[in-house]
């Protein structure tokens, strides 16, 4: 026991610069993500807020057990915003997927650095930008009365679209938002994977007179194949999250456009602040977390027999 001691001991003192690197991003996950985790006792509870603070609040409520799951899948709603969260966030994913791995692969072609630098800044600008920010500028072109999209029919004498009370184009316009901010990050960890690639395999490609996309399709995209395995179980994992602030400042959270923009997180919200039930709002949250990790293992487990070098752990 000494000896194993001594070990650790000497294990710190080796890696301390690399320890004290990592230390402030270990106490945030353990204040914000450990720690929290054992509230989610607040779903199995009718929760009461007491004046003496949380834990009296926490004790003092009774436990119903499943009594909040069973309103949350009752609710005619349950349906919907799990299909919502669902099928956005697939369809994010293969956008997404597609898009980064298409401008990575343009970048690493192309041979002005300075133009590589100056095109990849600008596809990371949006990714800063909040959607409350963002929202604004959708307003400017989807404003029913002073829109630039409503004036441009307007002046083609085509009929100006109500575009905060039809929901059959926020689908589309929820797909370009996410692609036009996310692609510049998402690319990145793409295009130090291709310029990683041993420069000698296109070299032999070209001797064997392959084309330029035979050479993506034969050499990038086999090479890149592990690289998009792992960040697709990671995103796996956040399949039943959706992104609350497109969902719910982009369309002004619009009662009119529910059908199409309520996710699982803007239910959570709406449900806190119209209800106030706690409760029903954690188990929503949990429901949220519990599918996700089971999706990430799932998705692990079905990647490490195909390919074990492919997989997460």
């Amino acid at each position: 026991m000494g000896d194993k001691l001594k070990k650790t001991w000497s294990d710190i003192v080796r890696y301390k610069a690399l320890i004290l690197m990592a230390l402030p991003g270990m106490i945030w996950f353990i204040f914000f993500f450990y720690i929290p985790v054992m509230a989610n006792v607040v779903a199995f509870k009718d929760f009461r807020i007491s004046p003496d603070g949380f834990f009296a609040s926490l004790k003092q409520s009774p436990w119903v057990g499943f009594e909040n799951f069973k309103f949350l899948f009752a609710s005619s709603d349950a349906w919907l915003i799990t299909r919502n969260t669902l099928v956005y966030n697939i369809v994010f994913l293969a956008f997404n997927l597609f898009f980064a791995i298409a401008f990575a692969i343009i970048m690493s072609e192309l041979r002005n650095k300075r133009a590589v630098k100056v095109y990849h800044t600008m596809s990371l600008l949006p990714y800063f930008l909040s959607w409350v920010v963002i929202s604004y500028f959708v307003y400017a072109f989807l404003s029913p009365d002073k829109g630039i999209i409503n004036h441009l029919l307007l002046s083609n004498g085509k009929t100006p679209i109500n575009w905060y009370a039809d929901p059959k184009w926020w689908p589309l316009i929820f797909v370009i938002l996410n692609v036009w901010k996310s692609l510049g990050y998402n690319s990145i960890i793409y295009y130090a994977s291709v310029m990683g690639i041993d420069p000698t395999y296109y070299e032999a490609a070209m001797v064997d007179g392959a084309s330029k996309w035979q050479q993506i399709k034969n050499v990038t995209i086999p090479q890149i194949i592990p690289m998009m395995s792992v960040l697709l179980i990671l995103n796996i994992g956040g399949i039943f999250r959706a992104d609350f602030g497109m969902f719910y400042s982009v369309p002004m959270n619009s009662g009119a456009l529910y059908q199409v923009t309520s996710v699982l997180d803007t239910y959570i919200y709406n449900g806190m602040t119209a209800t106030g039930d706690i409760g029903m709002s954690a188990a929503a949250s949990l429901y949220q977390s519990v599918v996700g990790s089971t999706l990430l293992l799932g998705t692990n487990a079905i990647v490490r027999k195909l390919d074990p070098d492919a997989a997460l752990f």
